[in-house]
């Protein structure tokens, strides 16, 4: 089969990576890939990004299977005009793809169909929002109500820090949000108190199968400081996810809502990310959904899939998840990522990497913001560099093999936290 990935980050690498692993996978493109895509020999960029260009590089090189990393050509409507051209694709319709390219739509369609969730309200205008948080007071939590690469969200522990957040989004946009058709709007809701985890599934249409569990670490700096980031590390399995809470995820959330998106005429299809916040009694509420793997969760995850990927994602085209059953290693798999100077709000680009480990069976580095020059060196392109991942007997096996793969990175700037996986630690192995 001939493959697609669409996506430049860590997750497509990752992605692209576990595909190439099948036995059916005669070769797997990167649309348009980075660094790390470009120098691995089972693996092929091509440099295009608009849908309707690649929607016709696919039918020209007779691609077999699409799948699609990033949010953003979700949103654009790529499913739709794939499907329209008779190709397999996996993900969600610029339709379904509202759970995550719209926050307002995702809180709305929680509220009409009881999935729990925060207590929230959405603002257009500047003034009204300010006058909201005045009256709530803090902690809160910020929204931008549109794609912002990860960073739209901003969880202020002062009035002040809220105040900061909805200029940021709705007068000066410093985030950069892609706003949606009705203009800038923020979404504010309640603080929950509990342990963020990342709950991911598989979807057909009709049945959603869970992949593993995992966690990712949010904040910039140690100890669960600094600014939001698109994340700075992961760990799989996620030990805050115990079997029931894990139960009643599928049951009060994910079953509901692939049931309620279908019942609304906009079945989805695709990977489904649920981000969620575990009480400290094991209820679990959903902070958002997201249209695709989560990044860098998907390095920890799809280091630990035994099964064959591909096989996976074609029973998911066709409707027939039901008779899948997805095999995992045993083991802990960690990934620790490099961000450049000056991530997450402006990151320096362009410094070549000067050294990186090489990868094992067991330790795999993922590129995300790197880049290929002309002359062969292999540079910085983005804020989020590389995910260092690897796999262990326990969380301090996988934490140490994964901090030795980061010894061996070298490039000016580089910045990564040195806790990942502290939670984990804490708490006894599933």
């Amino acid at each position: 089969m001939r493959i697609l990935v669409v996506g430049a980050g860590g997750r497509e690498h990752a992605l692209a990576w576990k595909l190439a692993q099948s036995p059916r996978a005669a070769r797997v493109f990167v649309a348009p890939g980075n660094g790390g895509t470009a120098l691995d020999a089972r693996l092929t960029n091509v440099p295009i990004t608009g849908v309707a260009e690649l929607c016709d590089w696919a039918k020209r090189e007779g691609i077999d299977l699409t799948v699609v990393g990033p949010e953003a050509p979700l949103a654009a409507g790529l499913v739709d005009a794939f499907r329209a051209a008779g190709l397999r694709v996996f993900g969600p319709t610029q339709a379904a793809a509202r759970l995550e390219s719209s926050k307002a739509f995702a809180k709305a369609f929680m509220q009409r169909h009881g999935i729990p969730t925060a207590a929230h309200e959405t603002f257009a205008d500047a003034a009204a929002a300010h006058a909201h948080v005045d009256r709530v007071g803090a902690p809160i939590v910020v929204k931008a109500d549109g794609l912002a690469a990860g960073k739209g969200v901003v969880v202020a522990m002062t009035v002040a820090e809220a105040h900061e957040a909805i200029d940021a989004m709705l007068v000066n946009n410093r985030l950069g949000v892609q706003h949606n058709a009705d203009g800038a709007r923020v979404v504010i809701e309640s603080y929950l108190e509990g342990e963020e985890a990342s709950f991911i599934v598989l979807v057909d249409g009709q049945r959603a199968l869970p992949l593993a569990t995992s966690q990712d670490h949010k904040r910039l700096l140690d100890g669960d400081a600094g600014p939001n980031t698109g994340g700075m590390g992961a760990y799989s399995p996620a030990p805050v996810v115990t079997p029931a809470v894990h139960e009643r995820v599928m049951r009060e959330i994910i079953e509901p809502t692939v049931r309620a998106m279908a019942a609304e005429g906009t079945p989805y299809t695709g990977f489904l990310y649920a981000g969620l916040m575990i009480a400290p009694d094991g209820t679990p509420r959903t902070l958002e959904f997201n249209c695709r793997l989560g990044d860098p969760e998907t390095q920890p995850i799809l280091m630990r899939l035994r099964s064959d990927l591909v096989e996976v994602l074609l029973a998911a085209t066709e409707g027939r998840l039901d008779t899948v059953t997805l095999e995992w290693d045993a083991r802990v798999a960690l990934g620790v990522v490099v961000a450049a100077e000056g991530y997450p709000l402006q990151p320096r680009k362009g410094d070549a990497i000067e050294a990186l480990p090489p990868d094992a069976d067991d330790a795999v580095v993922f590129h995300a913001g790197t880049a290929l020059a002309a002359d062969g060196r292999l540079l910085t392109s983005g804020g989020r560099v590389l995910c260092c991942t690897a796999l262990g007997a326990d969380v301090a096996a996988a934490r140490a093999r994964a901090y030795a793969l980061v010894e061996g990175v070298r490039f000016a700037g580089m910045q990564f936290r040195r806790d990942i996986g502290r939670r984990a630690l804490a708490r006894p192995a599933l």
